[in-house]
């Protein structure tokens, strides 16, 4: 997404920062921030909020039974976004376009600690959502992991693909 935030949101602002600096290489400085953060909200607090930070703590995570109770936080928190909210804060994004990657990295978990049958109803549920995706450069890198852990799933593959976000850095 080109545009630009909608309006000012400090609490998205932040959780932009600690996964720049998870992505620079300090996991465990983006992840304790990012912890400090989740404490702030709350499990009540916006879920806009709650689903950007899970989705982004989880990758911070190598063991991927932590990874996955972020994933389900996260996907459970965008259940209660609505397009409204997304759209106050960003006029580019759309809560559909969260989706795909959200039952992505819940498929790649469970496939993770080889609980295949899940792995399999997320790994679907992302390709049926994957049309909301956009074009370009972000919508073709999921759609290429959508098929990367669908291969994976159908092998029985437990490992971790080396194409995966995020490090327990």
């Amino acid at each position: 997404m080109t545009t630009a935030p909608t309006s000012s949101d400090p609490t998205m602002e932040a959780i932009g920062h600690a996964v720049a600096e998870g992505r620079s290489g300090d996991g465990a400085s983006a992840r304790r921030k990012l912890l400090g953060l989740w404490s702030a909200i709350g499990v009540t607090g916006d879920p806009l909020h709650r689903c950007s930070l899970a989705h982004y703590l989880a990758d911070l995570y190598e063991d991927p039974a932590q990874a996955l109770a972020w994933d389900i936080r996260a996907l459970d928190a965008a259940h209660a976004v609505t397009e409204q909210r997304v759209q106050e804060h960003h006029a580019g994004l759309h809560i559909a376009g969260f989706y795909p990657s959200l039952h992505l990295n819940l498929a790649d978990n469970y496939r993770r600690l080889g609980s295949f049958e899940a792995a399999t109803e997320h790994i679907n549920a992302a390709r049926a959502h994957t049309p909301s995706l956009p074009q370009g450069a972000y919508g073709d890198l999921l759609r290429g992991a959508v098929q990367e852990v669908a291969e994976a799933i159908a092998g029985r593959d437990r490992s971790r693909r080396a194409s995966a976000p995020g490090s327990a850095a």
